[in-house]
C-alpha cells in the first residue's frame, strides 16, 4: 500500500471557518480540504436542501424534452420507458414510468435483454414499439451513441427523448431530445449526474410546468438516491443533495419495493455504504440472472403481499449470482496464475463459459487482487463481450478508445467499461490493450494508494468530533469517509488475531506519551501482527466507526494499514 497524505490546507482558512462555526481546527481543516471554506458552503454541505437543485431547463433540450412529453400526453399518445438492466437503469425506468402514470395511463417498460438484445437501446425493441403503436421512446441511462438505432426508429414512425451521463461520441443521435450533461454544447453546471439523476432532472421540469414544489418529488427520491450509490457517481453538489434526502425517504417512508428486501435481509438504518452493498446487489442481480424488468416490478409494485414475492425471488438471483460470481474469480485467479498475468500492465481473462451477467463483478474482484486494468470476457451471440474496470488514477475508457480499431462497440466511464469485439480479434485487442496501457500508465498508479486526510492526535478523538463527523454523509467519490493516520502507537497487551484463518487483526492501542485507548479492528490485517506485538511502536491507518456490543456504544478505529514507527 502507498500512503498518500492530502497537503494541508491553507492554516488561516481553517482557523477562520473553525471560529465561524464554532468546530475544532481538525473538522475545519477537514472541510476546506473538501472545497468547503466559508461559513454559507458549510451550512449548504450539512444541510442539503432541494432549493439548491439547478434550474433543469438549463439543461440543453430541456424544454424539448417538455414539449414533447405535453403533446404525447395531449393526445394519448403510447409512450415507453426504456433503460439499462443495472442499477442506474432499472430505477431510471421505475422513476420515469410511475411519474408519468401520474399524468397519462398510456406508459409501457422495457428493459433489454442482456443476453438476447445486449446493452443499450436494440432494434428488437423498437421494433416492439412500432409493433404495438408507441410513438415515443424515453431512454434512460443508454442511447447517447445510438446513432443508427434512432435513425431506424425514425424510419419507424418511433421518436426518442434520450436520458444519459454517458461520454457522446462524435456525432449526437438525431432524437427529438438528447438530456446529456457531458454533452460538449450542454452548460448545465453539474456533470455529475447519474442516469437516473438525468431523469429525476426531466420529471422536475415536468412537475415545474405544472406548478408543483419540489417536495412532491420527494417520494422518488429514494430511487436516485439507490442509483448514486450503485453508480459510484461523486457525491457532490446536486448528488448530495439527491442521495442526502433520498437517503431519508428510504429510512422513514421507503416505497414497498425496498421495504421488502431490506425486510427478507432484517436491516432499519440505510447508510449510503448498504445502498451499495444490500440494496445495489440485488436490484441488480434481476437483471444479471433473469431480466431487470423483475427488478421495475419490485420497484413500481404497491402490493406489499406481491412485493414480498418479488423480493424473495430477487433474494433468489441474488444468491445464484453470488455462486457464480465466487465459482468464476476462482478459475479467472487460475487462468491469472498459470499465465503469469500479474507480470503484465493488463489483466485479461476469457472463457466461452462464464455467466455474462456477473463477469463485471469478477473484473472488479480481480483489479482489488492484482491491481492492473482488468478486462473479463466471456461469448455472447457469437461475439465476446467484456467488462473493463480499472485500478484508481487511470482512465481505462480512454485506453479502450486507443485500441477501437479491435473493437466492435464500447461504452461507459474512466473506472468502468463494457465492450463487444468479433472472437478474431480477441488476440490482437489483447496485445493492443497491453501495449496502450504499459505506454500511458504511471507505475505508481499499479500500487494500491491510501489516501490521508489527516494526521490526528488521538486527543482530538472525541464524543463531539465523531458526532460532527457523522453528518459529513452520504459518503462516496469527492467526499469520502475521512481516513486519518496516527503515529507513537503502542498495543496495550490485548493484540491477537480472530476470524477465519486468523485473518483480522484485534487489539486495543494507545498513543505515547498519555493519549486515551481505543479499541481497534483491522480486516485481513493478521498477517501484520508482528508488527505490534511486544510493544513494538507502530503508525496506524484508520477510520473512525462506532462499535455497539451488548447494548453500548464506543468509538473504534477500523485500520486500513499499519506500518512500524
Amino acid at each position: 500500500m502507498r500512503w498518500t497524505l492530502k497537503p494541508k490546507p491553507d492554516s488561516e482558512t481553517v482557523s477562520l471557518l473553525s471560529l465561524q462555526l464554532g468546530v475544532d481546527k481538525p473538522i475545519a481543516s477537514l472541510l476546506v480540504q473538501r472545497g468547503i471554506d466559508t461559513f454559507e458552503a458549510a451550512k449548504k454541505f450539512f444541510r442539503p436542501s432541494l432549493d439548491d437543485l439547478h434550474d433543469p431547463y438549463l439543461m440543453k433540450d430541456m424544454d424539448l424534452a417538455v414539449n414533447r412529453i405535453e403533446k404525447a400526453i395531449a393526445a394519448g399518445e403510447n409512450i415507453m420507458v426504456y433503460g439499462d438492466y443495472d442499477v442506474d437503469g432499472t430505477t431510471s425506468v421505475a422513476l420515469m414510468s410511475s411519474y408519468l402514470k401520474t399524468l397519462t395511463p398510456n406508459v409501457a417498460n422495457y428493459i433489454p435483454d442482456r443476453y438476447g438484445e445486449g446493452y443499450g437501446i436494440s432494434y428488437q425493441g423498437i421494433d416492439f414499439a412500432a409493433d404495438n403503436d408507441i410513438s415515443l421512446i424515453i431512454a434512460l441511462d443508454c442511447g447517447i451513441k445510438a446513432i443508427e438505432k434512432v435513425a431506424y426508429a425514425t424510419e419507424k414512425g418511433v421518436e426518442f427523448i434520450i436520458c444519459d451521463h454517458h461520454r457522446p461520441g462524435v456525432e449526437i443521435p438525431k432524437a427529438v431530445a438528447v438530456l446529456d450533461p457531458k454533452r460538449e454544447d450542454c452548460e448545465y453546471p453539474y456533470k455529475e449526474l447519474c442516469g437516473c439523476g438525468v431523469g429525476f432532472k426531466l420529471i422536475q421540469a415536468l412537475s415545474s410546468e405544472r406548478g408543483d414544489p419540489i417536495d412532491v418529488l420527494l417520494p422518488y427520491l429514494d430511487l436516485v438516491a439507490t442509483a448514486i450509490g450503485a453508480d459510484i457517481v461523486p457525491i457532490t453538489g446536486e448528488n448530495r443533495v439527491l442521495a442526502y434526502h433520498g437517503l431519508r425517504v428510504i429510512n422513514i417512508a421507503p416505497r414497498i419495493g425496498f421495504k421488502s428486501i431490506l425486510d427478507q435481509v432484517k436491516k432499519k438504518k440505510i447508510s449510503i455504504s448498504d445502498v451499495v452493498f444490500i440494496l445495489a446487489p440485488r436490484i441488480n442481480a434481476a437483471g444479471r440472472m433473469k431480466h431487470g424488468l423483475h427488478a421495475v416490478n419490485l420497484l413500481t409494485e404497491e402490493d406489499e403481499a406481491i412485493a414480498l414475492e418479488f423480493a424473495a425471488e430477487i433474494e433468489k438471483f441474488n444468491s445464484d449470482r453470488k455462486d457464480a460470481d465466487k465459482s468464476i474469480t476462482v478459475e479467472a485467479l487460475v487462468q491469472i496464475e498459470e499465465l503469469k498475468e500479474q507480470e503484465r500492465y493488463t489483466t485479461v481473462v476469457y472463457d466461452e463459459n462464464w455467466h455474462k451477467g456477473v463477469i463485471g463483478i469478477v473484473a472488479s474482484r480481480l483489479t482489488e487482487t492484482y491491481y492492473r486494468p482488468t478486462l473479463v470476457f466471456t461469448k455472447s451471440g457469437g461475439k465476446l463481450a467484456a467488462s473493463a474496470r480499472s485500478v484508481k488514477g487511470f482512465d481505462v475508457y480512454n485506453a479502450l478508445e486507443a485500441c477501437q480499431d479491435h473493437i466492435e462497440q464500447f461504452g461507459g466511464h474512466k473506472y468502468a467499461a463494457g465492450l463487444t469485439l468479433e472472437t478474431s480479434e480477441y488476440e490482437n485487442f489483447k496485445r493492443k490493450f497491453e501495449e496502450v496501457v504499459s505506454d500511458s500508465i504511471e507505475e505508481h498508479l499499479l500500487t494500491p494508494e491510501i489516501s490521508i486526510d489527516a494526521e490526528l492526535q488521538f486527543s482530538d478523538i472525541t464524543p463531539k468530533f465523531y458526532r460532527i463527523l457523522k453528518q459529513f454523509a452520504p459518503f462516496g467519490p469527492g467526499n469520502m469517509s475521512p481516513v486519518f493516520m496516527s503515529r507513537d502507537l503502542i498495543d496495550t497487551g490485548y493484540g491477537k488475531c480472530v476470524g477465519a484463518e486468523d485473518a483480522h487483526l484485534k487489539c486495543t492501542v494507545t498513543q505515547l506519551p498519555a493519549g486515551p485507548t481505543f479499541d481497534v479492528i483491522g480486516f485481513n490485517l493478521g498477517g501484520k501482527i508482528e508488527l505490534i506485538r511486544d510493544r513494538k511502536k507502530f503508525k496506524a491507518v484508520y477510520s473512525l466507526d462506532e462499535n455497539e456490543w451488548n447494548g453500548n456504544v464506543s468509538l473504534q478505529l477500523k485500520l486500513r494499514d499499519i506500518a512500524e514507527d
